[in-house]
């Protein structure tokens, strides 16, 4: 089972998951991008929400379905999961029903699909941990400004030097640890420095060396992700993204340089995630391509005579 590795037959789904412990650092964002990303690469992708409260990727999901029928559009759509949390009484009986409910949907989605991204609340949970045990990727989104970087690492007020590790980056630690006791694999933990300044600046620089010197320490790498644009948020009511082909049909206004700028923002980031996208993936997506492409045109006599 992918919830229990290393007690059974090795998973064929790679795990992507969205975490983070402070709201508003643009997880779910990430999620679907990447999501619909994999998706356009030709590969089968499930999404499983597991913030129950917000359901942001959920809401963002049926957006997209709904524009997609509004329109008459041909989008991709992930195959999407909600965990319910529970909330009675007794906290061991939540996290056996949580888990139960996680395990089956794991179940149901481990052996046809190529990828499972999991976005997670931003709150410390038992099902928060579990998926951060569970993660072939941990992507953790992180808004450019110190009071974000609080989540991962104190500093010295004077010397912006690294003081200290914080609580959230002690549970990735943990978590990877435990990954690997179980069935000897590693995390590739990647921080993702959302919300960046177009500008130069010192709290830009200050913050780019400090998650540096913490990488060195907890082992992750940083990579840029979504400076601060108006777009992304336009995106959200039409379940829109920067990788689709926006037009004005699509967007229901006229596109500009703002989505140019924003797709080339998602496409560095995805490059610097290095997610084992495989090649019989692209061919699906390239053929895909080709008949959507050849629905506009004439049927010709040779195509149904050879």
């Amino acid at each position: 089972m992918l919830v229990q590795a290393g007690k059974g037959p090795r998973r064929s789904a790679y795990v992507v998951v969205i975490g983070n412990e402070k709201g508003g650092s643009g997880k779910s964002t990430t999620a679907i991008h990447v999501a619909i990303a994999l998706l356009k690469a030709g590969q089968r992708v499930a999404t499983i929400d597991l913030d129950s409260r917000q359901k942001s990727l959920t809401h963002y999901i049926e957006n997209r379905r709904a524009w997609a029928t509004r329109k008459g559009l041909s989008l991709e759509i992930p195959a999407n999961f909600v965990v319910e949390r529970r909330e009675g009484i007794r906290a061991d009986e939540n996290e056996r029903a949580e888990f139960s409910e996680f395990a089956q949907m794991i179940a149901s989605v481990e052996h046809n699909h190529d990828f499972v991204v999991i976005d997670t609340p931003g709150t410390d949970s038992y099902l928060m941990r579990l998926a951060h045990a569970m993660a072939d990727t941990l992507i953790t989104p992180l808004n450019d400004s110190f009071v974000d970087f609080d989540v991962l690492g104190t500093v010295d007020p004077a010397t912006y030097t690294l003081t200290g590790v914080s609580h959230y980056a002690e549970m990735v630690r943990d978590a990877r640890r435990q990954r690997r006791s179980v069935d000897h694999e590693s995390t590739d933990w990647i921080v993702v420095r959302n919300r960046l300044s177009t500008l130069g600046s010192r709290n830009k620089r200050l913050i780019a060396e400090g998650l540096n010197d913490l990488g060195l320490q907890l082992g992750f790498r940083c990579a840029e992700g979504f400076a601060e644009r108006v777009i992304y948020r336009e995106f959200f009511p039409r379940g829109l993204t920067a990788l689709d082909d926006i037009d004005e049909s699509t967007l229901g206004t006229r596109p500009n340089l703002s989505h140019i700028t924003a797709r080339q923002e998602v496409n560095a980031l995805l490059a610097a995630l290095r997610l084992p996208i495989d090649e019989k993936g692209r061919r699906r997506a390239a053929a895909r391509s080709e008949w959507f492409a050849s629905l506009d045109r004439p049927v010709e006599i040779h195509d149904i005579l050879d």
